[in-house]
C-alpha cells in the first residue's frame, strides 16, 4: 500500500457518523457559552453576573446554560478531539506504522495552531478553543499506544487536582465561617474582640464587598463600553488586549491547555472501549448516561444554587466542577450513542451529520456573526443591550439558522470551506471540494 493510500483522508461510508452528529451538536451549542462574551460586557460578568440582566427569566437561562451546557460542549469537542487523533493514528499503531502518518497528525496541528491564531488575532475572538486544542494535541500523539484504563486515569488527573484544591479551599472558608460566627455573636453582646476575631470580622468583610461593584470594575466596564463605542481600531485593541488579560497573563490559557488534554486522553480511552463510537448495547448507554447525568447534573445544580446566593459561603462547586463538567459530558455522548440507535433517534439527531462535517467553518462563522455583524460598533452595534434570557434566545436562532445553512451546504460541497483548506494544507495536496459526479451505471 502506498504512502498516498495510507494518508487518504476518511470520505463517505468510511465516516462514523454518531460522531459528527455530536460534534456537529457541541460546535452549535458552544454559541451558548460564547456569545455573552460577545454581546455583553466581559468585565461586568467577572464582577457580578447579575449587572448582565437578572428577572426571572435570566435566572432561569444563567441556570440552565451553566447545569448542562456549560463548559460541556468544549468537554465534548474534547473527547472527539482524542477519537479524531485515533482515526487518523489507526494505522500508525504498530511498532513499524508509517512516520508519514505521524507527519500528518503534527502537521494538521500545527496548522490548527495557526488558524486559532488567526482566529484571536484578526477574528478578533477572546475565547478561541483552536489555539487550545492545538497545543493540547501536539502532546497528545505519544500516548494514543496506551491502555485505556491508563488513559482514563491519566484524564481524570485534573479533575483530581482540582477536586483536592477545592476541598482545601472548601475547609478553610468553612472553618472561616465558623470564626465569623462566633466573632459576630461577640460584637452582638458587645463583648470585646480579640485581635484574632477582629482579623477575622475583617476578612469576612473583604469577602462580602466582592458582590458589590468596585470603582476598578466600574472603571473597566466604562473602558469596555467606551471601546465599544468608538471605532475598528479602539474594538480590536479591547479584544486583544482581554485575551492578553485574561488567558495569557492571568494563566487560563494554560490551564485550559491541561483540561482539554485530559479530557482528550479520556476520549482516546473511550475510543478503545468502543463507547465514544458507538459500539455498544443500548442498555450500556442508558445506565451510562443515567449514572453520569445523574452526578453532574445534580452537582451542577447545587453549584448553580450556590452561585446564585451571591454569598462567600463554602461551595461545593469548587469541589465536583471538573468531575461534574466530564459527567455531564459523558451524559451529553450516552445520549447521542443511545438515540441514534433507535430510528426515531436517527432522524433527529442526522440533521447534525451536516454541522459536523462543516464544524470548523461554522465555527468561524459564529464569531464573525457575533463579533463583526451583530455586537460591533461598525456592526448592528447591538453590544449590552441584551440580558442572560435575550441572549439564549439569540443563541437558539442562531443554532437553528447553522444547522439548516450546514445541511444546505452539504447538498452541495463535500465539506466546509475551511475544512478543505487545512485538509489540502495537512495531506499538501488539493483536496476535493464539490461532491464527486455520479457514476454512470
Amino acid at each position: 500500500m502506498t504512502a498516498a493510500t495510507e494518508l487518504a483522508p476518511v470520505r463517505g461510508k468510511a465516516r462514523i457518523d454518531v460522531l459528527d452528529m455530536m460534534r456537529g451538536f457541541a460546535i452549535l451549542g458552544i454559541f451558548f457559552m460564547n456569545i455573552p462574551f460577545q454581546a455583553a460586557s466581559t468585565y461586568a460578568q467577572f464582577a457580578d453576573i447579575r449587572l448582565i440582566g437578572w428577572s426571572a427569566a435570566d435566572q432561569t437561562s444563567w441556570a440552565t446554560i451553566q447545569i448542562l451546557f456549560e463548559g460541556t460542549q468544549r468537554c465534548l469537542l474534547e473527547f472527539l478531539f482524542g477519537a479524531g487523533m485515533m482515526v487518523i493514528a489507526t494505522k500508525a499503531m504498530a511498532p513499524d506504522g508509517p512516520v508519514a502518518i505521524a507527519d500528518l497528525y503534527m502537521r494538521r496541528t500545527m496548522w490548527l495552531l495557526l488558524f486559532g491564531a488567526i482566529d484571536i488575532f484578526l477574528v478578533l475572538w477572546v475565547g478561541d478553543i483552536l489555539s487550545v486544542y492545538a497545543v493540547a494535541g501536539l502532546f497528545l500523539f505519544p500516548f494514543r499506544t496506551l491502555g485505556p484504563r491508563v488513559l482514563l486515569g491519566l484524564g481524570l488527573s485534573f479533575a483530581l487536582v482540582t477536586a483536592v484544591g477545592g476541598a482545601i479551599e472548601y475547609s478553610s472558608r468553612a472553618s472561616l465561617v465558623g470564626q465569623v460566627t462566633i466573632a459576630q455573636q461577640h460584637k452582638a453582646t458587645n463583648t470585646p474582640l480579640t485581635k484574632a476575631e477582629a482579623t477575622v470580622l475583617a476578612e469576612w468583610q473583604k469577602k462580602l464587598d466582592r458582590f458589590k461593584l468596585s470603582k476598578e470594575d466600574a472603571k473597566k466596564i466604562a473602558d469596555e463600553k467606551k471601546a465599544h463605542q468608538g471605532g475598528a481600531l479602539a474594538y480590536a485593541q479591547l479584544m486583544w488586549g482581554q485575551w492578553v488579560e485574561f488567558f495569557w497573563l492571568g494563566g487560563f490559557f494554560w490551564l485550559t491547555v491541561v483540561e482539554a488534554f485530559c479530557a482528550m486522553l479520556i476520549g482516546v480511552a473511550m475510543w478503545k472501549w468502543g463507547i465514544i463510537q458507538g459500539q455498544r448495547s443500548a442498555l450500556f448507554y442508558l445506565i451510562l448516561g443515567g449514572l453520569a447525568y445523574g452526578f453532574g447534573i445534580t452537582a451542577r445544580w447545587m453549584g448553580a444554587q450556590e452561585i446564585m446566593a451571591f454569598s462567600p459561603q463554602p461551595k461545593t462547586i469548587w469541589i465536583t466542577a471538573e468531575f461534574a463538567r466530564l459527567a455531564v459530558g459523558v451524559g451529553h455522548l450516552a445520549l447521542f450513542n443511545l438515540l441514534v440507535k433507535s430510528r426515531a433517534g436517527w432522524l433527529i439527531l442526522s440533521p447534525f451529520r451536516a454541522a459536523g462535517r462543516t464544524a470548523f467553518s461554522l465555527y468561524y462563522i459564529e464569531q464573525i456573526i457575533g463579533l463583526h455583524i451583530l455586537f460591533s460598533p461598525y456592526g448592528f452595534n447591538l453590544w449590552g443591550r441584551f440580558g442572560w434570557a435575550e441572549m439564549t434566545g439569540i443563541a437558539a436562532a442562531m443554532f437553528v439558522g447553522l444547522l439548516v445553512v450546514a445541511n444546505i451546504w452539504v447538498r452541495y460541497f463535500a465539506m466546509g470551506p475551511l475544512e478543505w483548506l487545512w485538509r489540502s494544507l495537512s495531506y499538501l495536496k488539493w483536496q476535493p471540494f464539490r461532491h464527486p459526479p455520479p457514476q454512470p451505471g
